[in-house]
């Protein structure tokens, strides 16, 4: 199967789906956009995805899956070795709800969009975005910190294979750095980052390691 990857190298949304894909052993074609240049806004992009957003994924036949935890859904269905999410409904259930803390209340609110229309409507400078995002990330990061303290929480967010979760945590941690959010407040969620920060399949999906970071 060949598959084709429109994304952004700074999208987090773009980055747990290149992890996600890489856990899975698929290659895949990489197309670039630039978010702030409007490219996802062209009408060409458009009849891919009608609401111009990355990540999606377009197959041989032309098909295009699009929202990034679809796709990994998508994906798990599809080639479930190895698996993202744990064999027991319990486990599945716990490893959604950590993927969902940070996939459905951060993303939304902090994704370039919310950002432009901040700036566009209500004036908000740079020094307002930042101090925005960072509310957020800290909202959920608290409790995304304590959550971890379950004793399921292993090497990474549920045992000591990688999984849902953590795709989502290592994309938003890179997504952190771009406003300079530290990790020492969060010493689990720091230490789940580095043992994904180490594994090939993580780091090669990292935004500083895509073609269009340059």
């Amino acid at each position: 199967m060949t598959l084709r990857l429109h994304n952004f190298f700074r999208s987090s949304t773009s980055t747990r789906l290149r992890a996600a894909l890489n856990l899975k052993g698929l290659d895949y074609g990489y197309v670039p956009y630039a978010l702030r240049a409007g490219e996802t806004r062209r009408p060409g992009y458009l009849t891919k995805h009608p609401q111009g957003l990355v990540p999606a994924l377009e197959l041989d036949d032309g098909t295009v899956l699009i929202q990034s935890l679809a796709i990994i859904e998508w994906l798990e269905e599809t080639h479930p070795e190895p698996a993202l999410l744990p064999a027991d409904p319990l486990g599945r259930a716990r490893v959604r709800g950590l993927a969902q803390m940070i996939a459905c209340e951060i993303h939304p609110l902090n994704n370039l969009r919310v950002l432009f229309r901040l700036r566009d409507q209500f004036g908000a400078d740079e020094a307002a975005q930042k101090d925005w995002f960072i509310h957020w990330v800290r909202t959920t990061f608290d409790a995304f910190e304590q959550a971890l303290q379950d004793p399921q929480t292993g090497r990474y967010c549920h045992g000591d294979t990688p999984g849902l979760a953590d795709l989502c945590l290592y994309a938003q941690v890179w997504n952190n750095r771009r406003f300079d959010i530290p990790l020492a407040d969060w010493p689990t969620i720091a230490r789940i980052f580095a043992a994904l920060d180490d594994l090939p399949a993580f780091s090669r999906a990292a935004p500083p390691a895509q073609p269009d970071a340059a």
